[in-house]
């Protein structure tokens, strides 16, 4: 647990400061357990283990923070990567703990355009400064980028969140993907012969099966694959033919919406079989990330994700997938993802994106090309 150290001003403007920090001290963390994520009339949730979850993107993170009269009111994380783009190398930041006291949430949410009592609006006012590390990441001093590389800044948003899409928008971020959740359940879960977990001497090799797999994706990142070692592979005929990783995460849902939302919250925690898998208290599931399949064998995928639920002792696994990838068309059509699969799908997501030192023709591929989505960085 980090001690409370604010970090350093970076801009000040009457009573407010905002403040740069590498690490999410006390206060900031005390803010992120508090807030509840998700959309009023929508699924709102609160997410468990923040500090574990912050502290594994060691260096890579980093928290520009408001305060007024020396008090945290908000912060904003970003999580600085290194990714693949249709097999390319390239720069990117994820924008997550988005955070802000109720009294400052209006003011973000002030349509573009609204007159202001104040003089923000002007030319070097504190909120340009502050609306300048969106723009210009080489100021977070993240290391191994320089300011003139090109570089991704993106966030995901629910559909249905106006207010997450006014802000990001006005923040001069595109919509360039859609996403859904696919669950994965099992009352009973069984362990199939061949699955193991991926040995030591194979990660380079599986390394490159996934980037070649993800070679028409954008926004690939190796970052979170081999995260607590917990790769598992299915072993077919001496050779792998599927293969996943798996993140514990685990949920507090606060609210969901219409008689599905009823259903969910009231009905199926006492309903025998699926009080196991969902409550709403704290709901326990696996991420599947870094999800890869040998052509001709996509059934053993199924088998993975039921056997590792077996072995972790779960029922339930969840990832994120583009609505235009192959692996969200597999799940569709060709595997049993189970009885939960349906009753989850919400709302899509959406994938918004700024793009630093990229021309107009450069930014045409990550609007064309399925986005690979980071199942880690929900948790």
């Amino acid at each position: 647990m980090k001690e409370s150290n604010p970090g350093k001003i970076i801009i000040s403007y009457r009573d407010l400061d905002v403040r740069l920090s590498r690490h999410a001290d006390d206060n900031i963390l005390g803010l992120l357990d508090n807030t509840t994520l998700g959309t009023t009339g929508g699924m709102r949730y609160k997410l468990m283990n923040i500090r574990k979850r912050v502290e594994a993107y060691c260096d890579n993170i980093r928290f520009v923070s408001l305060y007024l009269k020396g008090r945290l009111a908000g912060t904003v994380g970003f999580c600085y990567r290194q990714m693949l783009c249709r097999g390319e190398n390239c720069h990117g930041s994820y924008l997550r703990y988005l955070a802000f006291l109720p009294r400052f949430q209006a003011a973000l949410n002030a349509k573009a355009g609204t007159k202001q009592r104040d003089t923000s609006k002007k030319p070097g006012s504190w909120k340009d400064e502050v609306l300048a590390f969106f723009r210009k990441p080489h100021m977070l001093d993240f290391p191994g980028y320089e300011e003139n590389e090109k570089h991704v800044v993106y966030a995901y948003v629910e559909s249905r969140n106006e207010r997450s899409k006014n802000i990001i928008q006005q923040l001069g971020f595109k919509h360039i993907r859609t996403f859904r959740t696919i669950a994965f359940s099992r009352f009973r879960p069984r362990r199939s012969e061949g699955v193991s977990k991926l040995q030591e001497g194979e990660k380079e090799s599986m390394k490159k099966r996934l980037a070649s797999f993800y070679a028409g994706h954008t926004l690939y990142s190796e970052e979170f694959i081999y995260h607590d070692d917990r790769y598992y592979v299915m072993r077919e005929d001496e050779e792998i033919s599927a293969g996943l990783s798996v993140v514990p995460a685990s949920f507090r849902l606060v609210d969901m919406p219409g008689l599905r939302g009823k259903v969910l919250m009231k009905l199926l925690p006492k309903t025998p079989g699926f009080k196991k898998i969902f409550k709403p208290e704290e709901l326990r599931f696996l991420v599947f990330e870094a999800i890869w399949c040998r052509e001709g064998r996509e059934k053993s995928l199924e088998k993975l994700m039921e056997s590792v639920c077996a072995i972790e002792g779960y029922n339930l696994g969840l990832t994120w997938l583009d609505n235009r990838s192959g692996l969200y068309e597999l799940t569709a059509t060709k595997l049993n993802m189970g009885a939960l699969n349906r009753m989850l799908d919400g709302s899509p997501g959406l994938v918004f994106a700024n793009f630093i030192n990229y021309t107009e023709e450069e930014t045409e591929t990550y609007f064309e090309c399925p986005a690979y989505i980071s199942g880690f960085d929900f948790t």
